[in-house]
């Protein structure tokens, strides 16, 4: 251990996976979900980021995979056009009690990571236990607890619809990361 730090090694590990970027940003928030992805986007330039875009991407239960997929890939290139995000959080893996379920939202993942890498996006995920401690204070907090709040910290009209209140508390916490002294092992690059 002692060798590792005067050589500096831990030192430059954590920096790489300290978010990263001085001053306001546009992020990019992703919750993945073959069946309905949420995203949002928030700007970090006043005290009170501004929304700029928030939804959910639905594919209905009788599209095959591939097809959701595509809608996923599609919609967040047409999001990336729009809003011109310079970095972007996705949630970060949990673990499934159901193999499948773990594959099939493990392939939904897939396909936001490919958009953002293909875009040149510096990408974190987030434990979705940091995500809650972060917007409610406590970890295991419900979803409807992480709405509220995400609604309240950015000013918004209506209570976001889940998936998508999910997303704006990733880019959220995501925003509050950055220029911290420490880096946050639970917000890892990706």
């Amino acid at each position: 251990m002692q060798q590792r730090i005067a050589s500096g090694r831990d030192a430059a590990q954590a920096e790489t996976a300290r978010p990263t970027g001085a001053g306001s940003q546009i992020i990019l928030g992703i919750d993945p979900s073959l069946r309905g992805t949420g995203y949002g986007v928030i700007d970090t330039r006043e005290a009170t980021p501004a929304t700029l875009c928030q939804g959910t991407i639905h594919c209905p239960t009788d599209w095959p995979l591939s097809r959701c997929l595509r809608e996923i890939s599609e919609s967040l290139e047409a999001i990336l056009q729009k809003t011109k995000p310079t970095a972007a959080a996705v949630e970060g893996l949990f673990h499934a009690q159901n193999i499948r379920t773990a594959l099939v939202m493990s392939q939904a993942r897939g396909a936001a990571l490919a958009v953002l890498a293909k875009a040149g996006l510096e990408v974190f995920e987030i434990a979705p236990r940091k995500v809650k401690q972060a917007i409610v204070g406590y970890g295991a907090a419900q979803k409807e607890a992480v709405a509220k709040m995400v609604q309240t910290r950015l000013a918004l009209p209506e209570l976001p619809e889940p998936d998508a209140a999910d997303a704006l508390a990733i880019a959220l916490t995501y925003a509050q990361s950055i220029g911290t002294p420490f880096p946050d092992k639970a917000i890892k690059p990706v």
